[in-house]
């Protein structure tokens, strides 16, 4: 089957999406002190103080997505289950973000952090539907 142009679209577009997420999480885990100094002191101790098993749930949610965005462009039915493992690091990130740490990111950030999480697995929700529409139509292999 031909690839469908907005296949291209939809792909390119949530690379990019996905991307700032993947600089986010590099950023961090690597320490940039350029990249924290953004964040206040507050936030700084949401961060500092971050179990291992965050790490890894983000990891999977943020590299996830990346993954997802890549095998869609190349017409994987495993983007499919890429973006299904993204969703479920979000939620499971979200849940000490928002439920576990002192502060939580409801605190050191205020609606924002919880809007904007929302905003992040809706897009990955739509993109876990279009991937399976996709795998439908047969347009990945």
């Amino acid at each position: 089957m031909r690839t469908p142009w907005h296949l291209w679209v939809i792909g390119i577009l949530s690379l990019l999406w996905n991307g700032v997420g993947a600089y986010d999480y590099f950023m961090t885990q690597t320490n940039n002190a350029a990249y924290l100094s953004m964040l206040t002191e507050a936030q700084r101790a949401m961060m500092d103080s971050r179990p291992v098993w965050f790490d890894a749930v983000w990891a999977i949610g943020v590299w996830g997505s990346v993954a997802g965005s890549l095998l869609l462009l190349l017409r994987s039915r495993a983007a499919v289950w890429a973006f299904a493992a993204s969703f479920i690091g979000l939620i499971l990130s979200s849940v000490w973000q928002f439920g576990i740490a002192d502060p939580s990111a409801l605190e050191t950030t205020g609606s924002f952090a919880l809007m904007f999480s929302g905003l992040i697995a809706v897009v990955i929700l739509l993109l876990w539907v279009y991937a399976r529409a996709m795998l439908r139509r047969g347009v990945l292999r």
